[in-house]
């Protein structure tokens, strides 16, 4: 047995985590809803990667995020018009500074 033959008999099991799994209609569901409760809502779209696919992050206008699966940029802009919220796509503009403001403060938080 080859140092390679383990990774290569691996490869046949089928698609690596994440591949094929786009946002499901709950995923959608649960976006619609996080969005219908919080103001100044922002979609930033952030590409697949080989462990996940297209998601999209949800920013309200205080910072408060959310994260789900979406499939792919064009089903982000699709949900995105039909929503009146405006889409981004995160690898070219970044997040948003009120977002890292309101993890940063959820951390301070106290547990309880």
């Amino acid at each position: 047995m080859g140092i390679f033959d383990s990774l290569r008999r691996r490869g046949r099991r089928g698609p690596a985590a994440g591949a094929g799994r786009s946002g499901s209609s709950a995923d959608t569901r649960y976006l619609e809803e996080w969005a219908a409760a919080r103001r100044g809502v922002e979609a930033y779209v952030e590409p697949p990667t080989t462990v996940t696919d297209t998601t999209v992050v949800l920013v309200a206008h205080d910072g408060e995020w959310t994260r789900r699966r979406i499939g792919s940029l064009a089903a982000a802009q699709r949900f995105g018009h039909k929503h009146t919220i405006p889409v981004y796509e995160a690898a070219r503009v970044g997040y948003p500074k009120r977002m890292r403001e309101y993890t940063e403060r959820q951390k301070r938080r106290p547990a309880g």
